[in-house]
C-alpha cells in the first residue's frame, strides 16, 4: 500500500427519470473507506437535465431521495435503521441495486489519504 493512503470504494448515484427509456445522469457520489470507518455522500441535482429528460418529473421527490442517502451516511436516529449501522453496512445497503428513480452505479476503487476530500473531488469531477 502507498504510504499514508488507504483503499476507498465509491459509487455514483444516478437519476433515471423514466425507467422505460433508460436515460440517466449522475447526481451524487457515495464514498466508503474501511480503514477510516468513513462513509459519506454528496449530491447535486441538475434540475434542468431532469426536466429535459422528463418534464413531469417529481423534482421534490428526487431531491428527497438524494437527501435521504446523505442522511443515511451521516447516521443518526432521524435517518432510519440503516443509518444506525456501521459505515460498511451503510455503504453496502446504499449501493444495492434498485429499481427506483435514484439508483447506485457500479462500485469503483482507489487510494486516498483524505476520504472527505475524495468525496468532493469525485462530485466535482463526475457530477457537477
Amino acid at each position: 500500500m502507498c504510504a499514508g493512503r488507504d483503499v476507498f470504494e465509491y459509487a455514483l448515484l444516478r437519476v433515471v427519470p423514466r425507467m422505460e427509456r433508460g436515460e440517466q445522469f449522475n447526481a451524487g457520489v457515495v464514498v466508503y473507506c474501511r480503514a477510516k470507518s468513513f462513509v459519506a455522500a454528496r449530491t447535486h441535482l441538475d434540475e434542468g437535465k431532469l426536466r429535459a429528460l422528463d418534464p413531469g418529473a417529481d423534482v421534490t421527490g428526487v431531491c428527497a431521495a438524494l437527501r435521504a442517502v446523505e442522511g443515511i451516511c451521516r447516521g443518526g436516529d432521524d435517518a432510519g435503521q440503516a443509518a444506525r449501522d456501521d459505515a460498511g453496512r451503510r455503504f453496502r445497503w446504499l449501493i444495492a441495486p434498485r429499481s427506483t428513480v435514484v439508483q447506485p452505479g457500479p462500485v469503483h476503487t482507489g487510494l486516498t489519504a483524505d476520504p472527505e476530500a475524495e468525496v468532493e473531488r469525485l462530485l466535482d469531477l463526475l457530477v457537477r
